[in-house]
């Protein structure tokens, strides 16, 4: 359209009105009416439903202590509104004030979008993050919710302060100074930062979700008013700190145009958000401790336009293909140090390699994409200092570093999602390793699988992500092999030791009932050797076979009441009155029992010829004979599956460990970590010499407590008892894996250290 056809009161944005001229003050005093009105409403619905939305979370409180901060938020939030609501509104005015006489705030030197950015993080308290987090999590998620009509609402505005550039973060109502100033009503309010946290939501839900509208009416008041008439609500360039829009029309590839591959998910979004903040503080803090901005820390000075996601994706591929083929085994695994030094490198590489593919001498990213690589760097960082996996293992998962940056920047929701194809790949390869052990791996075949999956996405991955469900079902189905083979040999080493803790009970359990009826009498050479020999093999396995309940075990417990007592000197004639009764039940029984225990017929038979020699001699039948009693001794063989009884009844306590514990191992805490120990959870074990082991605990035995363990093969490593388990912890000879996944261990950590202040 020709400018004769349009309408003369048209603004163009390249006019800078002078903002004291009389139209402008009008139009100033249209948005600031806009504002306060619109604003107002919004307010006044939000804390009519704070009073409700508290009183319903008392009501469903965990416990007291939390149902009294929901009331006493109430009470707080009651008394106070009026003061909060004027500052709040005070605030805006005052921002508005400012924005009609000209005076705009620089982006960098506010709170509004970032507003950890220039706070010392070593004063920045818990309660304050926390908040100071929900702020920016807010401000982020409706500035990309607002993105055109606040881009439109900028420019308008642009032109009747002057000309002078207005962004989100400068904009008087916009998302980043309503929060802010709505951040200045709260402090007047003293509540737990939990009730804090829930205002800041329904700040977000009622008066933030509600501007929409006034971004319309300023937007329509002004283009009728001339100013930009024909702008349509399209975004321009954003801020190069910003995430990409998200929205239905989303994709999770990456666009050539942007500098960044757009986050498709709230969560993820609010995730990167959050982090976004504690990345700029710990920059912020990093440049004033370099000096200039842009000149600290080794990282170029940003020349030229921030590279688009085609040309990072490139410039990766690129770096992937100059990997070197990974070694044979895992002892020509290059070392730790060398890999680690190389993870702390790839963001100076893939500078460098842009700035190549460019012809120009160094590039910069921007602001999100700087996180994601910094971020991506960071885990594997943890991967390489992660306990839980064995050094072998750590150097050849850090390997992935690469392809895992190109997949955070395709698709951010790998930060945020548990489900993401790539997380769960790298989750099941870590939780692999960590089993893993020279000794328990000697084929090579756990190594040469996770080998063989790093080696194909170094050499395979390019933007297609499915290659992580294929990779990830094929280990699986390695896994599962690999675990029903490792379950047949841990079964059987289970059945073998509980098999021979069996015999153990019950050859103390036959040791304690000889020796208790016994007490201490002297009996002849040949009843305390059936009894000790012979004897105890058959009440051994009567308990194996039958129980202690079973009728069998009670009538040889008789038995040998009646042989000790067919052995006491008789004196008179009930004396052999009585022992004559017990001959025939004596040989009956022994008989039987031999019998059961294997004796051949012909060793029974001279058995029972000695003790009716030595019956005789009782009953005064014969002359004593020195000899006869010593001759059992000799004529009894014994069967290969029962040692004597002479060794249980010496020492009946099995538990060498005790004799050697510190007082340290009994420490509760070493011993509640024992206790607390599940049947699948992976311990370490450290040797004299150093050399480590890693075992699952397997089994528990219900009969001595002693805890089974083997390696993934399902081959026995280690067995302890209580007390022995608990000084290893003390000595430091065994420690507890973690069975949290890498993945969530690691975003702990990182959130935990980004919290953390640097020591200068």
């Amino acid at each position: 359209m020709s400018n004769a056809t349009e309408p003369s009161n048209v603004v163009d944005l390249s006019q800078r009105l002078d903002p004291r001229s009389e139209r402008v003050g009008a139009l100033l005093a249209t948005v600031r009416g806009l504002a306060t009105k619109r604003l107002h409403a919004l307010a006044s619905n939000m804390f009519e439903n704070i009073d409700d939305a508290l009183f319903d979370l008392a009501e469903k409180a965990e416990n007291n202590a939390a149902q009294t901060q929901f009331f006493d938020g109430m009470r707080e939030v009651r008394k106070k509104r009026a003061i909060v609501e004027r500052t709040f509104l005070g605030q805006v005015a005052r921002d508005l004030a400012d924005f009609s006489a000209g005076r705009l705030r620089a982006p960098d030197t506010e709170t509004h979008t970032r507003p950890l950015a220039n706070i010392e993080l070593s004063l920045v308290g818990e309660n304050e993050l926390e908040e100071s987090l929900a702020v920016t999590s807010m401000v982020g998620k409706n500035e990309q919710r607002l993105a055109r009509a606040l881009f439109a609402v900028n420019q308008r505005l642009s032109v009747i302060c002057g000309g002078n550039k207005m962004d989100d973060a400068t904009n008087p109502v916009g998302p980043a100074s309503l929060a802010n100033a709505f951040r200045q009503g709260l402090r007047e309010l003293m509540v737990e930062v939990r009730v804090k946290l829930i205002i800041y939501k329904l700040f977000d839900r009622y008066v933030l979700a509600g501007i929409d509208e006034l971004y319309d009416d300023i937007n329509n008041e002004l283009a009728a008013a001339g100013v930009l008439p024909q702008l349509r609500h399209e975004i321009a360039s954003r801020r190069s700190d910003a995430p990409a829009p998200t929205g239905p029309d989303s994709t999770a590839t990456p666009v050539a145009h942007g500098p960044a591959a757009p986050v498709t998910d709230a969560a993820a979004a609010e995730f990167m958000q959050s982090l976004h903040a504690l990345f700029s503080a710990r920059r912020g803090l990093a440049g004033q401790a370099g000096g200039a901005a842009g000149t600290g820390g080794g990282v170029p000075v940003p020349t030229g336009p921030m590279p688009s996601a085609a040309e990072m994706l490139g410039a990766l591929t690129l770096l992937q293909s100059q990997i070197s083929v990974l070694p044979a085994s895992a002892t020509q695994l290059t070392s730790q140090a060398e890999i680690a030094r190389d993870v702390g490198l790839l963001k100076e590489q893939l500078l460098s390699q842009i700035g190549q593919l460019r012809g120009q001498q160094t590039a910069h990213v921007s602001g999100i994409d700087e996180d994601t690589i910094d971020l991506v760097g960071m885990l594997f960082e943890f991967i390489l200092e992660d306990r839980n996996l064995p050094v072998e293992m750590q150097v050849l998962l850090a390997r992935l570093q690469i392809p895992y940056l190109k997949v955070a920047l395709l698709d951010r929701r790998l930060f945020a999602h548990k489900s993401h194809p790539a997380r769960q790949l790298l989750d099941a390869l870590a939780d692999a390793a960590k089993g893993w052990s020279a000794e328990g791996d000697r084929d090579g075949r756990l190594f040469d699988k996770v080998k063989s999956i790093v080696e194909r996405l170094l050499h395979d991955f390019d933007d297609d992500t499915a290659i992580f469900d294929r990779l990830a079902a094929e280990l699986q189905e390695f896994l599962d092999v690999a675990r029903k083979r490792a379950e047949l040999a841990e079964q059987r080493v289970a059945e073998s030791t509980r098999g021979r803790e069996k015999l153990e009970q019950a050859r103390r359990r036959a040791a304690q009932e000889i020796v208790g009826r016994i007490d201490g009498a002297s009996l002849p050479p040949l009843i305390y050797g059936v009894l000790t020999r012979a004897w105890a093999n058959y009440v051994v396995l009567t308990l194996l076979r039958q129980g202690e309940d079973a009728t069998e075990f009670h009538e040889s417990l008789r038995f040998i009441d009646h042989f000790i007592a067919s052995a006491r000197p008789v004196h008179d004639v009930n004396g052999r009155r009585e022992l004559r009764a017990l001959l025939p039940g004596i040989e009956r029984s022994l008989r039987r029992g031999l019998a059961s225990v294997a004796f051949q017929e012909a060793d029974t038979e001279q058995l029972l010829g000695q003790l009716h020699a030595f019956y005789r001699q009782q009953l005064g039948e014969v002359a004593p004979d020195a000899d006869s009693g010593t001759l059992v001794a000799s004529a009894m063989p014994l069967p290969d599956a029962i040692q004597a009884i002479e060794e249980p009844m010496a020492a009946p306590e099995r538990d060498e460990e005790v004799d050697t514990l510190t007082d340290d191992a009994f420490d509760e805490r070493y011993l509640s970590l024992a206790r607390d120990l599940k049947v699948g959870q992976w311990l370490e074990f450290t040797a004299e010499d150093g050399t480590t082991d890693r075992a699952k605990l397997s089994w528990v035995s219900p009969i001595s407590g002693r805890f089974l363990f083997v390696n993934r093969r399902g081959l026995k490593v280690a067995d302890h008892s209580l007390a022995g388990l608990a000084q290893a912890f003390a000595q430091g000879a065994a420690r507890v894996l973690d069975s949290t996944l890498l993945f969530d261990r690691a975003m702990d950590a990182i959130v935990e250290r980004l919290r953390t202040p640097e020591n200068p």
